[in-house]
């Protein structure tokens, strides 16, 4: 599960991803559990939820470029693309709601588009926030 966003920008709209895995870390009683993982230039944290292993991922990087993390993080864990989920800011939702896409474009998102240049795919499950527009 992948918080995409600004790294360094905490608090802004477009980190809201990485907001939300902070909150998920919490619930699943992780949150200190988070570490700097060099190989994949993100935090990482991983958690057991329902049986399912996860790991929690917020790339140190621009949200232009999450996707190297992503793609980085990928290998190390063995995973595919269809077993990643992006979790992200969406300016055409209104604040607050919050929508599943199953793969398809980035629809203008260049976190997103990072993420399907560098796995090569676009069958990432994709959470979207809505931060409404300014």
């Amino acid at each position: 599960v992948a918080g995409l966003g600004n790294y360094g920008l905490r608090g802004t709209r477009h980190s809201v991803g990485m907001e939300v895995l902070d909150r998920l870390a919490r619930q699943l009683a992780v949150a200190e559990g988070w570490r700097v993982d060099k190989r994949c230039c993100a935090d990482v944290a991983l958690a057991t939820a329902h049986g399912l292993e996860l790991v929690l991922l917020k790339p140190r990087r621009f949200m232009n470029l999450n996707g190297l993390s992503v793609a980085s993080a990928a290998e190390i864990y063995s995973l595919g693309p269809g077993d990643i989920y992006l979790v992200h800011d969406d300016l055409d939702k209104a604040l607050g709601k919050v929508a599943i896409k199953l793969g398809g474009s980035a629809r203008g998102h260049n976190g997103v588009q990072s993420c399907i240049s560098a796995l090569q795919s676009n069958e990432m499950t994709r959470l979207r926030i809505g931060i409404g527009r300014p």
